[in-house]
């Protein structure tokens, strides 16, 4: 979509939508059926996600398998992200996000069917946990490309942050909706409910491509780049400095939960050892915490994203807001290294978690605006795929050889955190400067609908 291609007077949903962001005449439709899209995406996320629980706790040693699920999806992505682009190299883009949706959702139906005997149902653990990670950040990740790749660079710029608050909304509804379904269909029968809401995102994903392709009738797609997912981010210096900043962050947010989670345990610990607590009161204290937790992060990640994302990004332009999230960051390391207490780094969790899910989210996609369609679709899986998990892998390996093997408590990981934010912060003044030569170069793919 170009703005040349759109009318001048504004529709009265245009007004409406300009609340959260400026959109402009001509712009309405769109950026709400995206917006719809990902909003039925990760409310399918949410509805399927309480079955990947049921299944691996149904387990002999479930409970042990989950810690070691995040390198097992790490693996399996490093066969899942080449697959997916070579597909990405046979296909029109449009048919590639419609096609690999649909593959999912007929991945549940299989699911549904297994669950259906009990002799499947206790194998099925491992390989549903191991495919629920694949998916979410697979179908998440191709979302935000198809986006990249509907608007020219300007107009992402201004209509990202609408498109972030469907994502949020769609995450803070669905679990209340999955909490409502549960109850009255089960747990497995989620899987159908998953399915269904994911062919109404293929469809919205087809209904977009063709009203662009409409509005905007473009030439045949160009061939493309044949280097392959992880070829593609290699051979890029600007792309190998956004896959060190997605593992790094993952690795900072990572260190960040095991930081809180040590804490909440401490302050249990210690009210039983005072005698403020019954020992048997521990898990519905520490479920309380979290519940709090959540909540105050959802609420914050919510009004962030509808009331200040696109207008900080307005004032302050990407190059400044990029660095908002690490300096977040920095100041909650600083505060559980100085101060380690659960009270100081329950507000720090809550205001970095709330930012990263909100602001950080928006700019992240936003980096790829500049990029190639083949960097888009190919490289941002890579990226938001396996780079984002293997932060989380690196963590895990910290906390079992600082926490497990050397006994070092919380300060310790603060510390770590504190250094991890100063290379970050060095990392996102290498990406705002590679942005801004992309952007002057034009090396974005021609402002057309996906074919």
């Amino acid at each position: 979509m170009t703005p040349s291609d759109l009318p001048h007077e504004r529709t009265p949903l245009e007004r409406v939508l300009r609340v959260v962001t400026r959109v402009e005449a001509g712009e309405g439709v769109t950026a709400l059926l995206l917006t719809l899209n990902v909003l039925v995406l990760m409310t399918a996320y949410s509805a399927i996600k309480p079955v990947r629980e049921g299944l691996i706790l149904a387990m002999k040693s479930g409970a042990e398998y989950k810690s070691y699920m995040s390198g097992a999806i790490a693996v399996a992505l490093l066969f899942a992200v080449p697959a997916y682009a070579r597909f990405a190299d046979r296909v029109p883009k449009h048919r590639l996000v419609v096609g690999v949706t649909l593959f999912f959702a007929s991945n549940l139906l299989l699911f549904w069917a297994g669950s259906s005997f009990e002799v499947v149902r206790a194998r099925l653990g491992l390989v549903y946990y191991v495919w629920l990670g694949i998916f979410n950040m697979m179908v998440v990740a191709q979302f935000w490309a198809f986006a990249n790749d509907v608007y020219a660079e300007e107009q992402g710029k201004r209509l990202f942050p609408l498109l972030g608050v469907g994502q949020t909304a769609g995450a803070v509804l669905g679990a209340g909706l999955s909490v409502w379904l549960l109850a009255r269909l089960g747990v497995f029968a989620m899987l159908l409910v998953g399915a269904g809401l994911l062919v109404l995102t293929a469809a919205l994903t087809q209904l977009v491509h063709t009203r662009e392709s409409r509005r905007s009738p473009a030439e045949r797609e160009p061939p493309g780049d044949r280097s392959g997912a992880f070829g593609l981010v290699l051979g890029s210096t600007y792309l190998r400095h956004v896959a060190a900043f997605a593992l790094l962050f993952s690795f900072v947010n990572s260190n960040g939960e095991y930081i809180l989670g040590a804490l909440v345990k401490q302050a249990a610990d210690q009210a039983v050892a005072s005698g403020s607590l019954a020992p048997d009161a521990v898990k519905e204290w520490v479920g309380d915490a979290y519940s709090r937790f959540y909540l105050y992060t959802n609420v914050a990640t919510v009004s962030l994203q509808a009331l200040v994302v696109s207008r900080l990004v307005r004032v302050w332009g990407l190059e400044r807001a990029f660095f908002v999230l690490p300096v977040i960051a920095l100041v909650d390391a600083l505060g559980a290294a100085a101060v380690p207490l659960l009270a100081v780094v329950f507000v720090g969790k809550v205001a970095e978690n709330a930012t990263d899910y909100s602001l950080n989210n928006t700019l992240r996609n936003m980096l790829w605006l500049p990029t190639t369609r083949d960097m888009k679709y190919k490289a941002k899986q890579a990226i938001d795929t396996f780079f984002v998990r293997m932060g989380d892998v690196g963590s895990a390996l910290v906390v079992f050889a600082l926490a497990r093997q050397l006994e070092l408590g919380v300060r310790a990981f603060a510390l770590l955190n504190l250094l991890l934010c100063l290379a970050w912060l060095l990392l996102a003044r290498r990406i705002v400067q590679g942005y801004a030569e992309l952007s002057a170069q034009g090396e974005s793919a021609p402002a057309r609908a996906p074919l």
